[in-house]
C-alpha cells in the first residue's frame, strides 16, 4: 500500500453503505427521520498540519474550522462536534482556542475522548455533525458538460501565512493559523450548484478530484484563478492548499447568491484536467498528498 490513494481505494470495498457516497466526498450523508445528517471527521498531526511549538489555541481553532469547512461544502450547518484530544502540557491553550472557535461558529461540543501523551508527535481529531439545508446534498460527482467552474475567493493566503509564521510574524499569518469555514456561502450555494467541495489540498488537486468523481474534464486557465500571493508565486499557490475556499460547478444560467470567480469550464471526456491547454492525467505535483 503506497499511499493515501491506495488506502482509500481499498477502503471503498468496505464502505458500501449509500451514506458513504463511495468515499468520493469528505463527508457522509445519512437520512434519519426525513432529515439529512452530514458527518465528517478530520485529523491533524504536529509537524504535518501545524508547526512544533505553535500556539495550541490556533491549532484548536483550525481543527474546528477545517471540519466545519467540509460541512460548508455540503451546504450543511453545524449541529455539534465531538473531539479526540491527545493531552499535553499546553492543553490550557488548546482549550482556550477551542472555546473561541466554538463561540465564533456557534457550535456546541457534544463529547469525545482523551488520551495521554505518547512521546511522539501529537495527534488530534474532530468529528463534525451538520444538518443539510438543501436536498439533494451537493457532492463532488454532479458536474456536467456545459457547466462553469467557480471558486469563492483567492488561494495562496495560507501559504503566505505559513511563511510569515515561520519568521515570527503572527499578524500576517492569520490565514494559515485561523481559517474561516464558509458556512453561510455553502448553504446559500447548495440549491444552485451541480458539484461542490472545499479547497484543502490545493485548487488544482481538488479540481482533479472533482473532475474524476464527476467523470468529466475541467478546462482551466491558471491566470484566471484569483491569488492572495505575489504573481511570481502563482504556481506554488495553486498547489499549496489550506485556503478552504469553495470550489463548485454550476450551469451558466445560474444566478449565484454569493460572489465567486469563474475559473474554468466543464467538458466531456478525458483527461480530468486541461490546465492552460496541457492534459493532466494524474495527481503528481498537483497539491498536497498524505
Amino acid at each position: 500500500m503506497s499511499g493515501e490513494l491506495d488506502l482509500i481505494a481499498q477502503l471503498r470495498a468496505l464502505a458500501t453503505d449509500p451514506a458513504a457516497r463511495g468515499l468520493n466526498d469528505d463527508a457522509a450523508v445519512l437520512t434519519i427521520g426525513g432529515q439529512e445528517l452530514v458527518v465528517t471527521h478530520d485529523m491533524m498531526v504536529e509537524g504535518m498540519h501545524w508547526l512544533k511549538g505553535q500556539d495550541m489555541a490556533d491549532v484548536a481553532w483550525k481543527l474546528v474550522a477545517v471540519n466545519l469547512s467540509d460541512l460548508a461544502a455540503k451546504g450543511a450547518l453545524p449541529i455539534g462536534v465531538i473531539l479526540g484530544q491527545m493531552m499535553g502540557s499546553d492543553s490550557d491553550r488548546f482549550l482556550a482556542g477551542l472555546k473561541e472557535a466554538l463561540d465564533a461558529f456557534d457550535v456546541p461540543l457534544l463529547g469525545g475522548d482523551t488520551v495521554g501523551e505518547s512521546g511522539g508527535p501529537r495527534a488530534l481529531g474532530l468529528t463534525a455533525l451538520g444538518k443539510a439545508t438543501f436536498s439533494p446534498v451537493p457532492g463532488r460527482d454532479g458536474a456536467r458538460p456545459g457547466d462553469l467552474l467557480y471558486i469563492t475567493g483567492p488561494v495562496g493566503g495560507a501559504m503566505m501565512g505559513f511563511e510569515a509564521l515561520q519568521t515570527g510574524s503572527e499578524a500576517d499569518s492569520l490565514a494559515f493559523r485561523r481559517p474561516q469555514p464558509l458556512l453561510a456561502a455553502g448553504a446559500a450555494l447548495a440549491p444552485h450548484v451541480s458539484a461542490m467541495m472545499d479547497v484543502s489540498d490545493g485548487v488544482l488537486l481538488d479540481a482533479w478530484r472533482l473532475a474524476t468523481a464527476s467523470g468529466v474534464t475541467l478546462a482551466m486557465a491558471s491566470e484566471d484563478i484569483p491569488l492572495a500571493a505575489p504573481e511570481d508565486r502563482r504556481a506554488e499557490a495553486l498547489r499549496w492548499g489550506d485556503d478552504y475556499q469553495l470550489l463548485f460547478t454550476a450551469p451558466p444560467s445560474a444566478e449565484l447568491p454569493v460572489k465567486a470567480t469563474p475559473i474554468g469550464t466543464v467538458e466531456e471526456g478525458e483527461p480530468p484536467l486541461l490546465l492552460d491547454g496541457l492534459a493532466i492525467w494524474d495527481t503528481e505535483g498537483l497539491g498536497y498528498r498524505h
